[in-house]
Order: structure tokens, then sequence, then C-alpha cells
């Protein structure tokens, strides 16, 4: 526990640091040396008709998490908000997620011949068998969160990988804490 406090004091100071230069003036002279591009999608801003994958116009997904601001995610931010991450011994789905899933049950729900699957993790502490009904139940949780949100229940199957595909194969807290997800993998999409 104690651990996790100075990680939480940095974490408020940051977020008080960044909702203090809300309203400050925006640098628009910044300088880019080498190849490292940021899409527009990611920062919020308009996507120009070059950069879209589809011709089709992107729709604007919106969520509240619990505040009153709301997150905003088009459909290529689909494609970046793809795994939900767990606490050490959990499958209990946190709430900072539920942006991110109801942005893919909207998504489902408007395009029915859409097909994911939920892909549940775990990192490599535990018996093999312990995992894998971890992973399972970690995929169910995500399912079951989605379907709520409002997406159609035959579009979503659900697989446990337990820890046979780490994301990261170090053994830190690092590596465990990236491998204890689901991954939400669209087998087929409109």
């Amino acid at each position: 526990m104690r651990a996790s406090l100075p990680a939480t004091l940095l974490l408020s100071a940051l977020l008080a640091a960044c909702a203090s230069t809300k309203d400050a003036p925006v640098n628009k002279n910044i300088s880019q040396s080498g190849p490292l591009k940021v899409h527009p999608g990611l920062l919020g801003q308009p996507v120009p008709p070059e950069l879209q994958q589809e011709p089709r116009v992107a729709t604007s997904v919106s969520a509240t998490a619990g505040t009153d601001s709301a997150i905003k995610m088009d459909e290529a931010g689909l494609h970046t908000q793809r795994s939900v991450y767990f606490d050490f011994n959990s499958a209990e789905v946190k709430a900072e997620f539920n942006p991110a899933l109801q942005a893919h049950a909207r998504y489902l729900a408007n395009n029915p011949k859409s097909r994911i699957r939920v892909d549940g993790n775990a990192d490599e502490r535990g018996a093999p068998d312990y995992n894998r009904q971890l992973g399972m139940k970690r995929a169910e949780n995500v399912r079951q969160s989605m379907i709520g949100l409002g997406a159609p229940e035959k579009q979503i199957s659900i697989k446990t990988l337990g820890e046979s595909r780490p994301k990261l194969k170090g053994h830190d807290e690092e590596s465990w804490s990236e491998n204890r997800r689901a991954d939400v993998v669209y087998e087929q999409e409109n």
C-alpha cells in the first residue's frame, strides 16, 4: 500500500498541472525533427480525409466515466483502446475502462456484422490451470460489461490464453501489470 502512495501523489500532481494549463495558450511553433508524427485522432482533433482508412465519416462516441467530463472516441480510437488491465489476482473491470468498452459496445451495436473475441490473459505467477481460469474470468467480465453497455451478445466470444501470450516477458511488476489484461480482438469488421 505504501509503494502506491508516491505514485498516487505523482499522478495527482500531474493531473493538477494538466488541469491548470488547460486554458494556457498553445505554442503553434513547435518544430519536429525526425520521422515521428502523431495522428490527429489521438489528439482529439479532426482527421483529414487523406488519413482516414475508409471514405466514410467516423462517428463520435461520447461516454462518461463517473465524472462530468465526456471522453470522445471515434472509430479510429477503437483501434488503440483494445486492452483492459486488471489488478493482481483480480478479474474486476475497473471503471477507467468503461469509456473504451462503451465505444466498442456502441460500434458493435451499430455494425451487426462485426464480431469480436475477448482474449483473457494472466501474468506468469500462479499455476497454469489457475491462470487459464483467471484469464477466462477476465474475458467473461469484459464481455458482460460490453453487453451491459449495449453490445449484442452474439457478436462477442471469449477465449482464455492464461499466461501463454505475455505482452512483456520480464519477471517484474512492470511486465506482470502489462500481462494482466483482456484484449479485444476484431475478428470481422464491417
